[in-house]
């Protein structure tokens, strides 16, 4: 997951940990790039609005490299229109449940594509 609020990743990072997901989180978009690239993930949920390297520059990033080109993306924004290459958007505010029943549809997406 990356988000550049820490209060934030702290949440996210507990909901998936609750519902048994691994979780590694970066802090903006360079730094989870160099983590997706060291080893990647099943999943990546992305903030669009960060310092550094924003979501929509992250996402162009991954869809251009073939290595993480089929890497499922979910961007959690404000605005849905920031969003352009995500596999799904999940628009703030948004519940638990919503975040853990797109995860897992993204998730089953990636499984029946394998």
């Amino acid at each position: 997951m990356v988000d550049d609020e820490p209060d934030l990743r702290y949440i996210l990072r507990r909901i998936f940990e609750r519902a048994d997901h691994g979780v590694s989180d970066s802090g903006n978009g360079a730094s989870a790039l160099e983590a997706v690239h060291r080893s990647p993930p099943d999943l990546v949920v992305t903030d669009m609005m960060m310092p550094v390297m924003g979501g929509a520059e992250l996402i162009r990033l991954l869809r251009r490299d073939p290595v993480t080109a089929r890497i499922p993306i979910l961007a959690v924004t404000g605005d849905a229109h920031l969003a352009d290459g995500a596999d799904a958007v999940l628009t703030k505010p948004w519940t638990s449940q919503q975040l853990l029943a797109t995860v897992g549809a993204l998730l089953a997406q990636k499984a029946d594509r394998t």
